[in-house]
C-alpha cells in the first residue's frame, strides 16, 4: 500500500459508518471496564457482516485501533484466506502465535499445562505425541490458552477478518469458543461476506444467525456520501455529475470507489461532468477482466510474477513468487515494484494483495495448466524449506491427477500430519485426492484403510464406507484385514448397527486362519452380539462363549478379552458372582488392564475395559471400577479424547457413585458426561447412557419432577437403542412411570421388559430390576403374581449371590408377603446391605425396616434403624427418603 493510500483510507473507507462505529466502541469500551476502566471487563461476540469491499476491513482495523487507544487489552488478529482454506489451523496460529512467540518453551509449557502436548502440535510450537488426535480435545485445549491469556493478561480482544475463507479446522474452534464468550474478559470480533460462508461449517451459520448473536450488516455507500468522498480526495470543485458517476459505477461499495477515485486521479482527470463518461471504463479496470487485462499490459513477465504470488496467496516471497514464474530474484523484485505502483501488490520483504478481489481475480486468470505447474513448484518450495508435507498439501492438492506414485506418499504423509494435529477432515481431503491420482494397485486397499481409520473419531459412516470398500479388494496384507475388519466392526457399533458390526467379524473370522488375528474377530463378534438389547440366538451365543472361556487362562489379550466378555455375560446372566469376579480378575494382569488393552489402545477400542469396569460395579467391587473409569478419565483426558470417549468415562463414574449412594457425586458426573455428550449433537448413543443413569439417580434422590424433564428434554423412552443401557433403558422408565403414577403405562412397559429379557436369560436383578418393580406395580390388583414375581428376583438373586443383589430383592419383595414374614426379611435384607458398598440400598432397607416395625405396634424398635436410616439418606443426599425417614420417627413418637 503507497503512502498516498495510507493518507487516503481512513476517511474513505469509514464514510457512513457511525453507527457501526458506535456499536464498536460500546464493545471496545465495556471489554475495558467503561469510560473510565473502573467497571468489570465485559467480553462477547461481535460480528461484522457485507459483501467483498464494503468496508469490513477498515472497520475491524478501526476496532484494533480504539483498543490499542486505550491500551486495555492485548490484541491478536488473523485473516482468512482464499488459498489456505486448505491449511487446518492455518487462522488458529496466525492469531496465537504473535502472543506465545516471545515465550520461552517452559513458559509455554506453564501457561498451557496438561493442555500442551494436545494442543501444542495444532498450534505450531509442540511436535505431535500420537498418531491421532481427538478434534474436540484440541478445541478445549485451544480454549483453555485463550482463557489463560486472557487472564494473564487482564481482557483480550480477538480480531478474524474474512471469516468465510477460514480453515475448517480454525472455523470449528472459532464456532465452539464463541458460545463461551459471555463470562469472559474476551471480545471476539468477526468480519465476513454472508454470501460466501463454507458449507463445511453449517454450525457456523447457525452461529451468525442466532437471535442473540445479530450481525452488523455493513451497506453500500449513498450517493451523497460518496460524493463526500471524492470530494474529500480530488477537491471541492467535483461537481455533482462527477460525483453521481463514480457512485453509480461503483454501487457504492466503498473499495471500488476508493480505487475508482484513485485511478481518476493517477490519470489527472478533471471531476467535472465531461470527465465522468470516462469512469465506467476505469471502473471495469479495477475488477474481474478488466483487471486481468490491466495486469497483462504491465507485460508478461510481471503477469506470471503476479500469478505466482496469487497461488501463494499469503505470506508471499519476492523470491519463491519469482521463482513460480520461472525468472530470477532481481527479475521478481522489478515486477513487485510494479505490481506495487499498479496498487495490485503491498508489502516490502513481505507481499501480499491490496484486496482479496485482486487476489482472487488474479488467481483466477490462470491457464489451468500453468496454475498446476505453479502448484506443483510450490510444493516443492515448501517441502524444500522443511516445511513438512502437511503444510505443502494444500499446493499438491491443486495438481493434476497423473498416476504419480512419490505425490500418492506425500499426500500420505501429509494425512498422517493431519491427523496428528487434530484435524481429520485435511487428512481426508489428501487421502481422496491420493486416490484420484490414482496409487498404484497395490497400495489403494491401503490408502482406503486409512481413508476410513482417519475418520473412526469422528464419522463412523464415513468410516464404513472406506472401510468396507478397502475390504472389498484384495491388496491388503492379512494382518491389515484383521484389522480393518475389527475397526470397521467399531464404526458399525458407534453407528448404532450392532448386527452388522457382528456379522462383519464373523465373515471374516471364518477366512481367517487359526492365531491371535482370528481369535481378536471372534472376540469382537461376541461382543457386538453380547450387548445387542434384542440378541438373536443369545442362548446359543452365551453357551459357546462360556465353553471356549472354559479352556482359556488369559495368556495373551485375545484370551483376555473372551475372558472379559464371558464375565460380563456371566453377570447379566445372574450367575454365581464369586465365579464372575475370578473371570473378570483373570481378564487382566496383576489387577490392572494389560499392556496393548488400555483405554486409548486402538487395536483393541476402550469397550473391553469398559465391560470389565461395568461388571466390577454389578459384582459390588465397586473401588475396582472406580479404579477403571477414573483411569479412563486420566487416560482420555491426557490424550485429548474430549468426546464420546470422556463423556462415557464421566457418566460410568456416575455409575460408580450411584451405585454407592453417593448420590450428589454421581449426579455431577453424570450431568458432566451428559454436558460433554451434547457437544457431538443430539442423538448421540452416548446419551442414552447418561439420560438413563442421571434419571434412576434422581429417582433414588426423590426428585421426580426433575427426573421427568431430563426424560422429556432428551425422548427418554421407546424406541430403545440397539445396544444395551446401564442400567437397563426400559426398567427405568417403567420406574419413572411408577413414581408419576402412570401405573397402566409402566406395567405395559415393565412387562416388555420382562418378556426381552427373560427370553434372552438376562436375570440380574440389579441391572434389570423389571420384576421387582412390575411387582410393586400390580401387587394391589394381583397380590398372588406379585409375590411370584419377587419370589422370582429373590431366587436370581441368591443364585447371583452378592450382599447387594440380595438384600435389595428381599426388601422389594418384602412388602408383598404377610406382616410377619416381611418383617423377617427385612431384617434379613438389612443385614446382607449392612455388608455391601451400597449405601444408599442399606438406608433403604433401614427405612423400611423402621417403618415395619412402627407399623407391626413396635415403635420404640423402629426408631434405631429409622435414625440411621435418616443419617444415611442425608449422606447420600436422598431428599425423598430423608422425608420418608422423618414422617416414620413422627409416628413412632421420637422427635
Amino acid at each position: 500500500m503507497t503512502g498516498q493510500q495510507h493518507e487516503r483510507r481512513p476517511y474513505t473507507a469509514l464514510f457512513e459508518r457511525e453507527q457501526e462505529l458506535a456499536t464498536a466502541e460500546r464493545a471496545v469500551s465495556a471489554l475495558c471496564g467503561g469510560a473510565d476502566g473502573s467497571g468489570p471487563a465485559t467480553g462477547g461476540l461481535l460480528l461484522f457482516s457485507g459483501e467483498a469491499g464494503i468496508g469490513k476491513t477498515a472497520l475491524l482495523g478501526e476496532v484494533r485501533r480504539l483498543a490499542a487507544e486505550r491500551g486495555c487489552a492485548t490484541v491478536l488478529s488473523a485473516r482468512g484466506s482464499e488459498q489456505t482454506r486448505t491449511l487446518p489451523f492455518h487462522v488458529v496460529r496466525q492469531l496465537l502465535q504473535p502472543a506465545l512467540a516471545p515465550l520461552a518453551e517452559e513458559e509455554r509449557r506453564t501457561l498451557l499445562g496438561d493442555w500442551y502436548d494436545i494442543a501444542g502440535p495444532a498450534l505450531g510450537i509442540a511436535p505431535p505425541t500420537g498418531p491421532q488426535a481427538d478434534p474436540q480435545g484440541v478445541r478445549d485445549g485451544i480454549d483453555w490458552l485463550v482463557m489463560q491469556l486472557a487472564m494473564s493478561r487482564d481482557r483480550l480482544l480477538l480480531v478474524v477478518d474474512d471469516a468465510h475463507w477460514v480453515d475448517a479446522a480454525s472455523l470449528s474452534w472459532l464456532t465452539s469458543f464463541a458460545l463461551r464468550l459471555a463470562d469472559l474478559p474476551i471480545l471476539l470480533v468477526v468480519g465476513y461476506r454472508p454470501e460466501e460462508l463454507p458449507d463445511h461449517s453449517p454450525a457456523f451459520k447457525e452461529l451468525v444467525t442466532a437471535r442473540g448473536n445479530r450481525p452488523v450488516t455493513l451497506h453500500p455507500l449513498t450517493p451523497g456520501a460518496v460524493a463526500e468522498m471524492v470530494r474529500a480526495a480530488m477537491g471541492r470543485e467535483a461537481d455533482d455529475p462527477f460525483c453521481r458517476e463514480v457512485w453509480a459505477v461503483t454501487g457504492g461499495n466503498p473499495y471500488e470507489a476508493v480505487e475508482l477515485v484513485a485511478k481518476a486521479r493517477d490519470r489527472n482527470l478533471l471531476p467535472m461532468e465531461e470527465s465522468a463518461a470516462l469512469l465506467r471504463e476505469l471502473g471495469a479496470a479495477a475488477r474481474g477482466s478488466g483487471l486481468v487485462a490491466r495486469l497483462e499490459r504491465l507485460g508478461n513477465a510481471t503477469t506470471r510474477f503476479a500469478w505466482g504470488a496469487s497461488v501463494l496467496g499469503t505470506e508471499i516471497s519476492v523470491r519463491v513468487a519469482a521463482m513460480l514464474a520461472g525468472m530470477s530474484p532481481a527479475e521478481g523484485a522489478v515486477c513487485a515494484d510494479r505490481l506495487r505502483e499498479a496498487r495490485i501488490l503491498t508489502g516490502a520483504t513481505e507481499l501480499e494483495f491490496v484486496h482479496p478481489l485482486i487476489a482472487t481475480a488474479v488467481y483466477q486468470a490462470i491457464p489451468p495448466a500453468a496454475r498446476t505447474a505453479m502448484h506443483g513448484l510450490a510444493a516443492w518450495a515448501v517441502t524444500n524449506a522443511g516445511h513438512g508435507a502437511a503444510a505443502a498439501s494444500r499446493h499438491l492438492l491443486e495438481v493434476h491427477p497423473e498416476g504419480d506414485a512419490d505425490l500418492v506418499r506425500q499426500l500420505r504423509e501429509a494425512a498422517r500430519e493431519h491427523l496428528a494435529v487434530g484435524a481429520p477432515e485435511a487428512a481426508q481431503r489428501c487421502l481422496e485426492r491420493a486416490l484420484a491420482e490414482p496409487p498404484p494397485e497395490d497400495e489403494r486397499a491401503a490408502v482406503l484403510y486409512e481413508l476410513g481409520c482417519s475418520a473412526l473419531l469422528t464419522s463412523p459412516p464415513t468410516t464404513i464406507n472406506h472401510l468396507r470398500s478397502a475390504l472389498a479388494l484384495s491388496g491388503l496384507p492379512e494382518e491389515l484385514r484383521v484389522d480393518a475388519t475389527y475397526r470397521l466392526s467399531q464404526a458399525y457399533a458407534h453407528n448404532s448397527q450392532l448386527t452388522e458390526a457382528a456379522k462383519i467379524v464373523a465373515e471374516h473370522a471364518a477366512r481367517t486362519s487359526d492365531g491371535l488375528g482370528r481369535m481378536r474377530l471372534q472376540a469382537a463378534h461376541y461382543l457386538w452380539k453380547g450387548i445387542q438389547l434384542e440378541e438373536e440366538g443369545a442362548q446359543e451365543r452365551y453357551q459357546e462363549v462360556a465353553e471356549l472361556a472354559r479352556r482359556l487362562g488369559g495368556r495373551d489379550n485375545s484370551e483376555r478379552a473372551l475372558l472379559a466378555i464371558r464375565a460380563f455375560d456371566a453377570m447379566i446372566h445372574a450367575e454365581n458372582a464369586l465365579e464372575v469376579v475370578d473371570l473378570v480378575d483373570r481378564s487382566l494382569v496383576d489387577g490392572r488392564l494389560a499392556e496393548g488393552m488400555g483405554w486409548t489402545n486402538t487395536e483393541w477400542g476402550f469397550e473391553l475395559p469398559s465391560i470389565v469396569g461395568i461388571t466390577y460395579v454389578y459384582t459390588d467391587r465397586l473401588d475396582s471400577a472406580e479404579e477403571l473409569f477414573t483411569e479412563a478419565v486420566r487416560e482420555f483426558e491426557i490424550s485429548g479424547w474430549r468426546g464420546a470417549h470422556l463423556a462415557f468415562a464421566h457418566e460410568y463414574l456416575g455409575l460408580v457413585h450411584r451405585r454407592r449412594g453417593d448420590l450428589e457425586s454421581a449426579e455431577g458426573f453424570l450431568r458432566e458426561g451428559l454436558r460433554l455428550a451434547d457437544r457431538l449433537g443430539p442423538g448421540v448413543p452416548i446419551q442414552w447412557d447418561g439420560t438413563c443413569l442421571l434419571i434412576d439417580t434422581l429417582l433414588a434422590r426423590g426428585r421426580v419432577d426433575e427426573a421427568q424433564a431430563v426424560a422429556e428434554k432428551y425422548s427418554f423412552g421407546p424406541p430403545y437403542p440397539p445396544a444395551m443401557v446401564m442400567p437397563d433403558a426400559a426398567c427405568v422408565v417403567g420406574r419413572l412411570l411408577l413414581a408419576l403414577g402412570r401405573t397402566k403405562e409402566a406395567v405395559a412397559e415393565l412387562e416388555a421388559a420382562g418378556h426381552r429379557l427373560e427370553e434372552r436369560g438376562r436375570h440380574n436383578t440389579l441391572w434389570a430390576p423389571w420384576a421387582l418393580d412390575l411387582a410393586a406395580a400390580v401387587a394391589d390388583d394381583e397380590p398372588r403374581r406379585a409375590r411370584e414375581l419377587a419370589d422370582r428376583a429373590v431366587r436370581y438373586a441368591l443364585r447371583f449371590g452378592t450382599d447387594t443383589a440380595i438384600g435389595e430383592a428381599l426388601r422389594r419383595a418384602a412388602p408383598l408377603m404377610e406382616p410377619e414374614k416381611g418383617l423377617a426379611r427385612l431384617e434379613e435384607a438389612v443385614r446382607h446391605l449392612a455388608a455391601s458398598p451400597c449405601r444408599h440400598e442399606y438406608a433403604l432397607a433401614l427405612v423400611d425396616h423402621g417403618r415395619a416395625l412402627e407399623r407391626a405396634g413396635r415403635p420404640a424398635e423402629a426408631v434405631g434403624p429409622l435414625r440411621e436410616g435418616l443419617r444415611l439418606a442425608g449422606e447420600c443426599g436422598a431428599d425423598g427418603l430423608a422425608e420418608r425417614a422423618r414422617e416414620a420417627l413422627a409416628l413412632a413418637g421420637a422427635a
